[in-house]
């Protein structure tokens, strides 16, 4: 794949193709990078996808649609969603990046596709925007459940394994990263019983927590 076979994947024909390829350059690669993009992108999507969801969903209070929001645009999905674009392939890393598996990392992916929806929108609007993140998120919004969405990840886990005479998940952190005004955790989440062991990252341990609940929760009911 190549440049021109993502923007026609994903519906939009580039004005300016230089944004395009500064969505897809990571900072370990140039000065010049998608930072600046993902930082746009990242608000532009969290809107649309909140006029999207309140659209959709009429009678759902704010709580869940906040909660259903933040599944839909947290690192996770978005990987999944970059990773099925192929996104990976187009990167451009620098040599130790490349190196240590750069293009399959959640994080850069994640960032880089939000980058992408920042340049749809500096290049052509928001409605040019709104159309590429709902085809890119097509199948997550179109399998939405908001019996389920709605609540949070640590909730569901545990009602899955009380549902099945389980213990509850053991909860640990297993590493802390950056300054003390601006964290990041990551924390264990681990199911003894179903042998899994899923790590979830978060600006807080609260958020890291759900993070690795949501995954754990995933890997449990094959969801």
């Amino acid at each position: 794949m190549n440049q021109d076979a993502l923007a026609h994947t994903l519906g939009h024909r580039f004005n300016d193709a230089a944004l395009l390829r500064t969505a897809l350059t990571h900072r370990s690669h140039s000065a010049h990078n998608n930072e600046r993009l993902e930082f746009l992108g990242d608000s532009v999507l969290n809107c649309v996808v909140a006029d999207e969801l309140y659209r959709r969903f009429p009678g759902l209070p704010e709580g869940d649609l906040s909660r259903i929001r933040a599944i839909m645009v947290r690192q996770q999905t978005l990987f999944e969603r970059a990773d099925a674009l192929g996104i990976g392939e187009l990167l451009l890393l620098g040599e130790g990046e490349l190196k240590s598996g750069g293009k399959r990392r959640p994080s850069i992916l994640a960032d880089a596709l939000e980058a992408i929806i920042g340049a749809v929108y500096i290049d052509g609007g928001f409605d040019a925007a709104r159309h590429v993140v709902c085809a890119v998120l097509a199948p997550v919004l179109n399998d939405v459940d908001p019996a389920v969405l709605s609540k949070d990840a640590k909730t569901l886990l545990q009602e899955y394994l009380q549902g099945r005479r389980m213990p509850l998940p053991q909860y640990s952190i297993v590493a802390t990263d950056g300054e003390a005004h601006c964290q990041r955790f990551k924390v264990e989440c681990s199911i003894p019983q179903l042998t899994i062991r899923a790590v979830g990252e978060g600006p807080t341990r609260r958020a890291a927590e759900q993070d690795a609940a949501g995954l754990a929760y995933r890997l449990a009911s094959g969801n």
